[in-house]
């Protein structure tokens, strides 16, 4: 009989599976979620300490540096991870006990490795212990590599935010992408009301904080309670997972029923439905994605919310057939560097590289000059990133316009928002820039465009 990993291996699995194969966190974990059949409880903590561990590394390292002889790089992978999880429950974790933490760990070193590594496991952890409290760069280091340390981020980004927002901005933000994000609703109008889903969702799960959203009238905060994907209501359509400031992409382009419009990156499928939702189901929106795994899922996630004016096609924007009839909408959710969503997916600040940005920031300005055709005069083009890099947002869109004179700002763009975001983010010349710290949703960036008749 095959026995059953605890909380803590299935955890530890991961993130050697991160780290040696180059896994996306999310989708190895929620894999090895399903074959451990673990309670609720120890899914939280799986779940907890894969992402927790991810989150810290930097943070981790440096401690493990200074308690490890040669330092953390040079043991195997699987104890490094093992001991950055262990460390990780001890600095981070204040409702799991110490002993616990620590047992628990060297259990694992024991069963995995020969003596030697749990004696070291055991040892590094304890004289961590030890000290009076957990250590912290000293205020003389240079800013960038203390900040680097104390929030966990690679000195280049960290380099590139104070660049860009100042020490300030840049500190909140990168504390900001630590925080455990809420999960974000979006109540399908076709079928429900938000009250009527907030009540159902809170007599369904009263240990969970649910709470409407200041961002979005459509929007619901869920913390706690489990998957959002096992509550009642999800698999009948009535609403669906999406963080609040994405949902204000459909918000912005604000579409009319009878509309025809083009979802010009589509997958997997919450922006485009939300504009099908918008729209009354009435009309056409075409939704297009270059991978064809990934159009199945827009097709998928329409099925479930009951939408019927979805057509999925697999296609590259670049390439689509002008002949098209042209659009009363295109919206182009651009691919980027992702640097808005790294407190959900922590993955990204140790996959990417400054030099990652270039090439994203030409294929960007490539499909904005091709959907650019497909717009009818007095059509909306709305272009949008979930990245917090100028160069993707504001900067790339002051050039599409000055390449593209027949196309101008919509100055009537914060009307299409709440006066929390008016309030509370940057908004100018037809943009809006949404920052984790700002309302605690992911970074955004959106702009709307009128093509003048």
């Amino acid at each position: 009989m095959k026995r059953r990993k605890s909380a803590r291996e299935v955890a530890l699995d991961v993130l050697i599976a991160v780290e040696t194969r180059d896994a996306y966190s999310n989708l190895v974990l929620d894999h090895a979620l399903d074959e451990a059949d673990l309670s609720p409880r120890d899914r939280g903590l799986a779940t907890e300490l894969v992402y927790g561990t991810i989150q810290r590394r930097k943070t981790l390292d440096w401690l493990l540096d200074a308690l490890v002889k040669k330092g953390v790089d040079s043991l195997q992978p699987w104890v490094r991870q093992l001991l950055r999880m262990g460390v990780y429950q001890l600095v981070y974790l204040d409702r799991i006990p110490a002993r616990a933490a620590v047992h628990e760990t060297v259990e694992i070193a024991k069963k995995r490795g020969h003596r030697g590594i749990s004696g070291l496991v055991n040892g590094v952890m304890r004289a961590l212990l030890r000290q009076p409290s957990v250590p912290e760069p000293p205020t003389s280091m240079p800013t960038v590599e203390r900040l680097a340390i104390t929030t966990s981020h690679p000195e280049w980004l960290v380099r590139r935010m104070i660049d860009v927002y100042g020490e300030p901005t840049a500190t909140a933000i990168l504390e900001a992408n630590n925080r455990p994000p809420a999960t974000g609703l979006r109540v399908n109008r076709l079928k429900a009301d938000r009250d009527t889903v907030l009540k159902r969702l809170a007599e369904a799960r009263p240990e969970a904080t649910v709470e409407p959203s200041p961002v979005s009238v459509q929007a619901i905060r869920y913390r706690g309670g489990g998957s959002p994907a096992r509550l009642p209501g999800f698999e009948e359509g009535y609403f669906t997972i999406q963080d609040e400031a994405s949902m204000l992409v459909a918000e912005v382009v604000a579409p009319r029923p009878g509309w025809r419009g083009l979802d010009a990156c589509a997958a997997p499928g919450g922006k485009t439905t939300h504009l099908a939702e918008l729209m009354n189901n009435r009309g056409h929106i075409l939704a297009c994605d270059i991978h064809a795994h990934k159009v199945d899922l827009i097709r998928d996630h329409a099925t479930r919310l009951g939408i019927t004016i979805i057509e999925a096609r697999q296609a590259d924007a670049r390439k689509l057939d002008t002949s098209e009839p042209e659009f009363d909408f295109v919206l182009l959710d651009a691919p980027c560097s992702g640097l808005g969503v790294i407190r959900r997916k922590p993955d990204i600040k140790w996959s990417k590289e400054a030099e990652n940005i270039e090439p994203l920031i030409a294929l960007q300005r490539e499909l904005l000059d091709a959907v650019s055709r497909m717009v009818r005069p007095g059509g909306i083009l709305v272009y949008s990133t979930c990245t917090l890099e100028p160069r993707e947002n504001e900067e790339q869109v002051r050039s599409f316009l000055a390449r593209h004179p027949e196309f101008r700002a919509d100055e009537q763009l914060p009307r299409l928002l709440s006066e929390t975001v008016v309030k509370h983010c940057w908004v100018e010349s037809g943009m809006v820039k949404l920052l984790p710290h700002q309302l605690n949703t992911d970074g955004f960036f959106i702009t709307r465009m009128i093509k003048q008749k």
